[in-house]
């Protein structure tokens, strides 16, 4: 007869003196964001509360916790990429010239429509003023990576920053700009 082995149990109240600080330096590598980091660990505490009936004790306490925080962040980058999606969608209709000219340092004047729509041309002017609202290297990164379509790298050699600092920046100006339009656009 085999010997059967002990399965592995959950013991949630040390889940962050054991676990937090492993789960943090895993997700900055790939998220970059230490308060959405932090935001992600609590979500995978939370889910891992809430499904602790389903820990079968196959797998270590330690391995179930990270294949949940996995998930949690595919799901934060699913989220974000729709929403960017959605909100870049009009940075996508400039004209080659006008790319061109902000490539060269120019600012964004105004967007151009092929079907001629005045709530189209509004929400353009709208997002044009939110961009000029932006502040210093945030503008000039926001810029860089969603107009110009520049590789990080090149922004942080260009800048003198970290690929860290870029995304925080960056993520910094989308949320401005998510309210600047949110106020100057949706609420009319």
């Amino acid at each position: 007869m085999e010997e059967q082995k002990p399965k592995n149990t959950l013991d949630p109240d040390k889940w962050v003196s054991r676990y937090a600080d492993f789960l943090f330096n895993y997700g900055i590598s790939r998220v970059s964001d230490g308060i959405i980091v932090e935001d992600l660990i609590q979500e995978t505490f939370l889910s891992a509360v809430k499904s602790a009936k389903n820990f079968k004790g196959e797998a270590s306490e330690k391995t179930w916790l990270v294949s949940i925080f996995k998930r949690k962040i595919v799901d934060h980058y699913r989220k974000s990429n729709s929403k960017k999606a959605k909100f870049e969608t009009p940075m996508n209709r400039l004209s080659e010239d006008r790319r061109n000219m902000i490539a060269d340092g120019g600012a964004v004047e105004a967007f151009e429509y092929s079907d001629g729509d005045i709530e189209q041309e509004e929400l353009g002017k709208v997002l044009q003023a939110c961009i000029l609202d932006l502040k210093g290297n945030q503008r000039r990164v926001f810029e860089m990576k969603t107009i110009q379509n520049m590789e990080t790298e090149e922004i942080c050699n260009e800048l003198g920053i970290t690929a860290s600092n870029v995304w925080v920046l960056l993520h910094r100006a989308r949320i401005q700009l998510k309210n600047c339009v949110s106020e100057n656009w949706y609420n009319r």
